[in-house]
């Protein structure tokens, strides 16, 4: 029986199809698994059983990569799997931008209070051409990161009339034959940024890219600029932002992350964190971190990993199925195979993948052998983990 932590509500979409040999519990300390949405999980102690952790979502900044990596613990997530729903969200936010719709619905609300003896009808009518706005057709959008999330929102951009162009220098040939032949893609973002009226940023949150829009990149905006953020808070130098917002370079900073720095002030407008917020994409995300994690603990293999390779034979068909995570270093395969020979087992299949430090070797084996002896022959400098099926 393998237990399953759950941090967060899990959609039963995806708890339900784990199966007879699985049970669903609060306590990590005995996890063999553990399904994760946005709960912080970096002082979270391990359970020495931990195989995996399957975030249902995209971003993995709640989860210590680094040192799952170094203790063989693999980490899933669902890209693309919420994209819909984050793509809808953003279109929205260019119209409730561009027609001043927030300030006006909230000057709207107020409306019976304030309009004293004109009424309502006549007062509406007096006061809307405060919050007269501006069409997106015709309009030029920076896409800036075309994953899952950036090819939709250009593509629907298009289709509502927009001219778009992209930003991704690490473009995926999936993302490629997904996005409209007719959006330009270009690998120098300065060169993009003054060319639109309206931006939308669309890339994972790592060191590489936290503060990437800074005061220089906002100078090269185009005056009157709106930017919308519905990636994370951390890609955007807010403080710089705030000062572009007061001084009118950017007429309006959409951002789907409430924080302390931008909060209630001009020119933003604050959604709380709704871009998954769907029960369509909180099932999509569910059942997909369920399949992955089934698909590792069970067969071992490794689809959407941030921090293993991707690496799969299919279903285990032969006796035995051995994963071995190492240090991405020379001879290792080398060795690891010599071990076998040495151990007079045949593998009758094998495949090692490598991603940035770690590698993960998969091998089949169709005899019997000592569990135990391979586990001690593999303990060398280099392995991190070795599971067994």
């Amino acid at each position: 029986m393998y237990n399953i932590a759950t941090l967060n509500k899990i959609s039963h979409e995806g708890t339900c199809l784990l199966g007879p040999h699985y049970q669903l519990t609060d306590d990590t300390s005995e996890a063999d698994g553990i399904l994760v949405r946005s709960a912080d999980m970096h002082a979270l102690e391990f359970s020495p059983r931990l195989a995996a952790i399957a975030r249902a979502g995209a971003g993995v900044n709640n989860i210590p990569i680094q040192r799952c990596a170094d203790s063989g613990i693999v980490v899933f997530n669902t890209p693309g799997a919420n994209a819909n729903a984050v793509k809808e969200l953003v279109l929205g936010a260019l119209i409730l931008a561009s027609r001043n719709l927030s300030p006006a619905l909230s000057w709207t609300s107020q409306l019976r209070e304030t309009c004293g003896e004109l009424g309502i009808a006549k007062a509406v009518e007096k006061g809307k051409s405060q919050f007269a706005g501006r069409e997106i057709s015709g309009k030029t959008l920076g896409v800036i990161g075309l994953g899952a999330v950036g090819v939709l929102v250009a593509n629907a951009a298009e289709d509502m009339g927009m001219k778009v162009m992209g930003y991704d220098p690490y473009m995926t040939l999936n993302a490629a034959h997904l996005l409209s032949n007719s959006i330009p893609v270009t690998g120098n973002l300065d060169a993009m940024l003054p060319q639109c009226d309206y931006l939308s940023i669309h890339v994972p949150a790592m060191d590489s890219t936290k503060g990437m829009i800074n005061a220089e990149k906002i100078a090269l905006m185009k005056d009157g600029v709106i930017f919308l953020n519905f990636a994370r808070d951390k890609l955007v130098d807010e403080p710089a932002m705030l000062e572009a917002l007061a001084c009118g370079k950017v007429s309006k900073y959409v951002s789907d992350f409430p924080n302390e720095v931008t909060l209630g002030k001009p020119g933003v407008i604050s959604v709380p964190h709704l871009g998954a917020s769907t029960q369509e994409a909180e099932d999509n995300c569910a059942v997909m971190a369920v399949q992955q994690l089934k698909d590792y603990i069970e067969n071992l293999n490794i689809t959407n990993s941030v921090n293993f390779p991707s690496c799969s034979l299919g279903p285990r068909k032969t006796k035995a199925r051995i994963g071995v995570m190492n240090r991405n270093i020379p001879k290792m395969i080398n060795k690891i195979t010599n071990i076998f020979a040495d151990l007079d087992i045949n593998i009758s299949d094998m495949i090692n993948r490598s991603k940035g430090d770690y590698a993960y070797t998969l091998i089949d084996v169709d005899s019997t052998f000592d569990e135990k002896a391979v586990r001690k022959a593999l303990e060398f400098e280099g392995i991190i983990a070795v599971r067994i099926v």
